[in-house]
């Protein structure tokens, strides 16, 4: 059954736990951003990233996807090297940092306890992550951060869990003519653990955009 689709709602509550959180982890830290996290990059992109959700320290706290943590800087070095990101570093929301062709979201807008937030919350916000697939039109190349993004994409394009199996460097032929892509997320579990490494994902990355490319 599709779900219906949800514009971005800076002050959604949907998920009364993670609310809650959001609002408990910003009275600790006065000044961080404490709310949902909404899509950042090109508003006309070629190419979609899709992570898990926003960091305590990172997203949770600047107000924008992959920046100011650990995952951040692997992500815009990477883009980085590949010339489609201004700056290799994300620091702020008003750091000037630009996306060329690019657009970075979450399955989940909101911080969750743990990093791990529950299936139903991850069904409730996907019709966030649906909005933002079908606004991104001209977007023919999707990349997966994990397990949890590559379900959530297969579940905001209407595609079947069982058809897609995740695996780093996948390459997935949806049935509206999209291509998932997936990597491993770029954790610091698992760049310290040298599961992901900077080579292997500046190769998947790099075949994103090559494919984007090629689909125009």
């Amino acid at each position: 059954m599709a779900r219906a689709t949800a514009v971005f709602d800076p002050d959604c509550e949907r998920c009364p736990r993670l609310a809650e959180f959001c609002r408990s982890t910003a009275e600790r830290h006065p000044g961080y951003h404490g709310l949902p996290v909404p899509a950042f990059g090109d508003a006309e992109p070629r190419w979609l990233i899709v992570g898990l959700a926003p960091g305590m320290h990172g997203a949770n706290r600047t107000g924008r996807p992959f920046t100011g943590d650990h995952a951040g800087v692997v992500l815009y070095e990477t883009l980085h090297a590949l010339g489609v990101s201004s700056a290799k570093e994300s620091l702020t929301r008003d750091d000037g940092l630009r996306l060329r062709g690019v657009r970075i979201t979450n399955a989940v807008k909101c911080l969750p306890p743990g990093n791990k937030p529950t299936p139903a919350e991850i069904r409730t916000c996907n019709g966030y992550l649906r909005a933002e697939i079908a606004a991104a039109a001209q977007a023919r190349v999707i990349v997966a951060l994990g397990r949890i993004a590559h379900d959530a994409v297969l579940d905001a394009t209407d595609s079947a869990r069982g058809e897609y199996r995740f695996g780093h460097g996948a390459e997935h032929a949806l049935a509206d003519g999209r291509i998932l892509v997936d990597s491993y997320h770029c954790s610091r579990y698992n760049t310290q653990t040298r599961r992901l490494t900077p080579a292997m994902f500046l190769t998947v990355l790099a075949r994103a955009q090559a494919l984007a490319a090629q689909m125009r």
